[in-house]
């Protein structure tokens, strides 16, 4: 289905042939008229695509002509590389070469006139290549269509958590449950020791775990159960994880990647692991939510079941599945609860909810006829009602309304287990942009935890975010992109961190995404029968795969990736298909074995990112992996063997973002201070740092990580040391004596985002950013009482979050000098949250006025 976004491909060729920096670079390299006549031949083709996307659908012999397009556009951007890295390559040697260099290029494979010679063949062969096939293109009547007009109306960003006033027709479900919940004992079962289990069931889409949202943050279950706990559990029933997931739920842990203290947890037997759950819930009144279970192993359920049978009598837990087999296995209740579609008129009142701004369905009574016939087809799944109205949302046009009510597919016979229609339609509404950006998110396992930094990084190194601007970076169009999904309903739990987004796809919207991406991507494991021909991104999720299965055929693989936890390569791995993908751009190797990589590396000239995070053997990297001059992503951190970072770090011109954990004392910064790319810099655990940058300028970084670092005594932050610095990320260490300010008043940096974590006191320093701080994180000060009188000065702030500071007590009546606030977020606050408990606390009426609150005692 990677047809689907073939245009997008093709605008991306065409938009690099254009740009003035890549005709420099084709003069340079000398293929420049080559590459003129392939830009001709590229836009014939182009010109029809779009029509050609909306028409493949109905028409076998049209989808075969635009795989062998995909093909040869798969090959265009691989030979268009090669002039990027070629241009790189000679900028370095031109900076950084020596005379022994000079020599030894004349004699190499990199002599430019032999590069020359064979680049302009293979320019030669795709254009050939492309003229063949284009030559079909008019027995299709493909008509001509420049533009892209499918657009994204983006709707004011919402909160993920659930509103209960925002969830429609599941009142009487809500009350059913909690009626269960608060019953003594509901034992039908005498193997239950006092653990009530109540199953929720239902097909995908209907909001099983939207109902048990409602009922988790209920104060009524919140007054009842001491301890609450939310696990995703999907397809693996893995029973180490699931207690590793269970022991940080009731520690009310929170990340966007490893939890506080997971990766102590995951290093611990299951023996050691089942006696610290134990000892957790034991004698406590608990209730667990175990969402989205698909594991039908009874001995498995029995084990997990046991052992956490030790809490107090009364304990519930709310199990979620679409399968009543399962529900019958688990449930300790006479009865499951099964979950209904939603009535026709339920429907209808959350599709306007979604297609309309707020009372404006008023004006149009013939959108709302045709929007009730759209409705009917969705059969009451609310997942299909809100990603079509969304997919409507600010279309007003009766012609686009009926376009989508008279779709084919509606028409086509619906297996059970097909992907949703609706789904279908709405991923077929986006732009061919957004598309492939979504494809690329099957690449995870279900009921995954993204976060942003990531997601940018995978896209970026796969080429499908724009050049970076002065406006605009990576990141920044990575979250706009997000947000357009997010505007389409296809991602949920959706939360923003301040300075990054973490989110997660439904069930059926991932079962999408690995359907439009089959052929390019895909997730191995021990069932996959067989790597597609041609696959460009391959996801690992299981251990002990074997590692010489490699094919020709997959040597044009681009990304390699273990989303999984303890998941990582090994070095037989890394040798047997790392090494033989030439092509490759991005290679996660977090929590990964190897103790080494092959100097064989520094081959990889196409490589945008590489991770090594989590890697706990590694203690060198070879000197080779700074050839990569490709390379935008580096990520070092938990490397905490890691004794020392590579020579010749500065030959990494394009570095963008780079990590590090070292046991280092001092870094290389000149090095570092030469990579006139970097914007993205954080420093962790290094525990033998003790100054930073005190005599080094990073004229380009815009955002600085300083994690952990117990020893760090200096950090200038200035505007000498860091010209364009917005973000300040500082966790763990003694802010105070080592923050060292300027005394000049023109010096003082221009900071937007600044978070603090794992701190006893907020440093006074801080106040002197006020007329240009526009977002303040405070997050895991466990010790603060008080919130510092400087907070209130920062009249610029607009966004404000608190997450886990147990003993802060107010937020003084001082906040209403906060006049740009916009948004006050407050999670696993108890004491603030007993004052500020929207409309009941006895200071809520000091943040009512402020637009968007969203204060919560526990994370869920």
């Amino acid at each position: 289905m990677a047809e689907s976004f073939i245009f997008s491909i093709a605008e991306s060729l065409t938009a690099k042939l254009a740009s003035r920096a890549y005709e420099e670079a084709s003069r340079l390299v000398g293929v420049y008229d080559d590459l003129q006549d392939l830009k001709t031949s590229l836009s014939y083709v182009k010109a029809v695509l779009l029509d050609a996307e909306q028409k493949q659908e109905q028409n076998h012999e049209l989808r075969e002509w635009l795989k062998h397009i995909k093909l040869i556009f798969y090959d265009a951007e691989n030979v268009l590389d090669q002039v990027d890295c070629e241009t790189l390559r000679k900028q370095v040697i031109r900076d950084y070469r020596t005379s022994k260099d000079k020599v030894g290029r004349f004699f190499s494979s990199s002599n430019p006139l032999v590069f020359r010679y064979k680049l302009a063949l293979q320019i030669k062969d795709i254009r050939m290549r492309l003229d063949r096939v284009a030559a079909d293109r008019d027995k299709f009547g493909l008509q001509v269509i420049d533009v892209d007009r499918r657009v994204v109306h983006r709707r004011e960003m919402t909160y993920s958590h659930v509103v209960e006033s925002d969830v429609i027709g599941r009142d009487y479900d809500k009350e059913k449950i909690i009626n269960l919940l608060m019953e003594p004992s509901l034992d039908n079962n005498a193997g239950s020791k006092h653990i009530s289990v109540i199953p929720i069931v239902g097909i995908g889409g209907l909001g099983k775990t939207t109902l048990a949202k409602l009922v988790f943050n209920d104060e009524r279950i919140t007054d009842s159960f001491p301890l609450k706990m939310w696990v995703g559990v999907s397809e693996d029933f893995n029973i180490k994880q699931l207690i590793i997931n269970i022991i940080n739920a009731a520690s009310n842990f929170v990340s966007t990647g490893a939890l506080p203290g997971q990766q102590n947890l995951k290093e611990l037997e299951v023996e050691q692991l089942q006696y610290r759950l134990r000892n957790m819930l034991e004698g406590q009144k608990f209730f667990l939510v175990l969402d989205d279970v698909w594991n039908e192993d009874r001995v498995k359920w029995v084990e997990m079941r046991d052992l956490i049978s030790v809490g107090a009598q009364g304990s519930k837990v709310i199990v979620t599945t679409r399968s009543q087999s399962i529900a019958s296995m688990m449930g300790t209740v006479a009865y499951s609860h099964h979950l209904e579609s939603l009535s026709p008129e339920d429907s209808l009142r959350l599709f306007v909810r979604w297609a309309f701004k707020e009372g404006e369905e008023g004006k149009y009574p013939d959108l709302i006829r045709i929007g009730r016939e759209i409705v009917d087809k969705c059969k009451g799944v609310p997942l299909a009602v809100r990603s079509l109205g969304s997919s409507l949302f600010s279309k007003h046009q009766i012609q686009e309304w009926e376009s989508l009510r008279d779709k084919e597919i509606w028409n086509l016979p619906q297996k059970e287990d097909d992907i949703l229609p609706a789904l279908k339609l709405s991923y077929d509404e986006m732009p061919s942009h957004l598309r492939q950006c979504f494809a690329l998110l099957s690449l995870y396992p279900k009921n995954h935890l993204f976060n942003s930094f990531d997601i940018a990084s995978l896209w970026g190194a796969a080429g499908l975010l724009p050049l970076q601007s002065q406006d605009k970076t990576t990141v920044d169009v990575a979250h706009q992109y997000l947000s357009d999904l997010m505007a389409r309903s296809f991602l949920y739990d959706v939360f923003d961190f301040g300075n990054l987004y973490a989110f997660r796809l439904h069930d059926l919207v991932h079962d999408l995404a690995v359907y439009v991406a089959k052929d390019v991507c895909q997730l191995v494991s021990s069932n996959t029968r067989g790597i597609s021909e041609n696959v460009l991104h391959l996801s690992f999720v299981e251990n002990g795969l074997p590692s010489n299965s490699i094919k020709p055929s997959l040597r044009g693989v681009r990304s390699i990736l273990f989303p999984v936890d303890n998941q990582g390569a090994s070095e037989a791995f890394l040798d047997a298909w790392v090494l033989n993908c030439k092509y490759l751009r991005y290679l996660d190797l977090s929590d990964s074995t190897c103790e080494t990589l092959p100097r064989s590396i520094g081959k990889l000239k196409h490589l945008r990112y590489i991770s090594l995070q989590g890697n706990t053997r590694i203690k060198r990297l070879p000197n080779s992996i700074c050839k990569l001059q490709n390379l935008q992503v580096l990520l070092l951190n938990g490397c905490s063997n890691l004794e020392t970072i590579p020579k010749k770090l500065r030959k990494l011109i394009s570095l963008q973002r780079l990590e590090i954990t070292t046991k280092q004392s001092i870094l290389p910064e000149s090095d570092i201070a030469k990579l006139n790319c970097l914007e993205h810099l954080s420093v962790a655990n290094c525990d033998n740092l003790e100054s930073l940058f005190v005599e080094t300028r990073l004229p380009t970084l815009r955002t600085l990580e300083v994690i952990d670092c117990a020893k760090l005594k200096s950090l200038p932050l200035d505007i000498h040391h860091f010209p364009q610095l917005e973000t300040l990320v500082i966790s763990g260490v003694d802010s105070e004596d080592c923050l060292d300010r300027s005394d000049d008043t023109n010096a003082v940096l221009k900071l937007k985002t600044i978070v603090l974590s794992e701190m006893v006191t907020l440093p006074l320093s801080l106040q002197q950013y006020a007329r240009t701080l526009q977002t303040l994180v405070i997050a895991g000060c466990y010790e603060l009482e008080v919130p510092p009188e400087w907070l209130w000065n920062l009249s610029s702030l607009k966004f404000l979050y608190i997450f886990d500071c147990p003993k802060l007590k107010s937020l003084s009546s001082d906040i209403h000098r906060l006049t740009s606030l916009q948004v006050l977020r407050i999670l696993n606050c108890t004491e603030l949250y007993r004052k500020y408990e929207p409309q009941v606390g006895e200071c809520w009426h000091m943040i009512s006025h402020i637009k968007h609150t969203d204060i919560r005692k526990t994370w869920e």
